[in-house]
């Protein structure tokens, strides 16, 4: 169903916020960024496969490229919808077909080839869950399951309920049935979520790297997935292929089974080695020169002034230094006792 991204041909630090008017336009510019990186190389794009941002959706338009949205990102904001829809007493039904409309989404995209054909099947779903499996457009006159009565008469949406009124509602909303003509049939951005999780491992968040630091570890973890994008399942002694049982959070402790890749190699690490013993410290120089053409923004702190700290430590107050010496209360009116009124009370002075 889904091509997996086989290597990172270009790796770009998203700019600060400081460079591009705050964080909202930092993924736009970051693409912008890449696109002209390409450009300046003679590289065409043919198509770019993102999540919905509308951001990046207008800026694709206007460069007249390609834009196809990712199955799972467009899945996942319509289940939520419809999984708030289901908590209703009168749409009890509709958790029975839940897994099916999820599963309908990602079918109705990478069975097509064209948008009215994704369209055309995504619209059949509405007449399916009523036990009505022909339907008026000629490119999905018929739905493709075989024959057969069904054993649950009660998993039908009833003609007229207002449980069909709540989910027609949402499959055949104007934005939605507009982005299904736009779901990406081949490649999706998983294989990318992935590469973005192992720059967690070079790059954690709970440690502070400079701009240069981070930006070596975002190449060190380019080559990491590089090297390891292809892994091939663990297979036992016997060559049976190993899984392993998870209960994924988005999947709400729905059980399942996650295929175990080999262990992932550094060879990486080995040549990494080899430039700087043999190339590196032979010659310093000309590596030294490619660095500083890296332009490298300044910190966002440099954008405040910086007091000095004797300053910073005569204003500093503790959020527990209420009740010390010299405190004055009022006790609000709903706590006083009976006979007492507006009362105030100093605490640690003498009476």
């Amino acid at each position: 169903m889904e091509e997996r991204l086989e290597s990172v041909e270009i790796c770009e630090l998203t700019p600060q916020s400081n460079e591009v008017g705050g964080s909202y336009h930092m993924e736009k510019e970051g693409l912008k960024r890449c696109l002209d990186l390409l450009d300046s190389n003679g590289l065409v794009v043919d198509y770019i496969v993102t999540d919905r941002h509308p951001q990046i959706q207008k800026y694709l338009r206007e460069r007249s490229i390609t834009h196809f949205y990712d199955v799972w990102h467009f899945e996942k904001g319509l289940s939520k919808k419809l999984e708030k829809v289901a908590q209703n007493t009168d749409c009890g039904v509709l958790k029975k077909w839940l897994r099916s409309i999820k599963s309908h989404v990602y079918w109705s995209a990478t069975s097509s080839t064209s948008g009215p054909e994704k369209v055309a099947k995504w619209m059949s779903m509405v007449n399916h869950i009523q036990n009505v499996h022909l339907h008026e457009n000629p490119l999905f006159p018929k739905c493709q399951h075989p024959d057969r009565v069904s054993r649950d008469p009660s998993k039908w949406f009833q003609p007229g309920s207002m449980a069909l009124y709540k989910v027609e509602k949402i499959l055949v909303n104007k934005r939605v049935v507009k982005d299904v003509e736009k779901l990406s049939h081949h490649y999706q951005t998983s294989s990318l979520e992935a590469f973005h999780s192992l720059i967690l491992r070079f790059t954690p968040k709970n440690v502070v790297f400079p701009f240069m630091g981070m930006l070596c570890r975002l190449y060190l973890a380019a080559m990491h997935y590089n090297e390891n994008a292809d892994c091939e399942q663990a297979t036992t002694s016997a060559g049976q292929p190993v899984f392993k049982v998870v209960f994924p959070k988005s999947r709400k402790g729905e059980v399942t089974a996650r295929p175990v890749k080999t262990d992932p190699t550094y060879k990486y690490v080995e040549e990494l080695m080899r430039l700087v013993f043999e190339e590196v410290f032979e010659d310093p120089t000309p590596f030294v020169e490619v660095l500083k053409l890296i332009p490298i923004p300044k910190d966002l702190a440099s954008e405040h002034e910086r007091p000095s700290k004797e300053e910073v430590v005569a204003r500093h107050l503790s959020r527990f230094a209420q009740g010390t010496v010299g405190t004055v209360h009022t006790r609000h009116p709903d706590q006083e006792t009976a006979g007492v009124s507006g009362v105030q009370r100093t605490t640690g002075l003498p009476p």
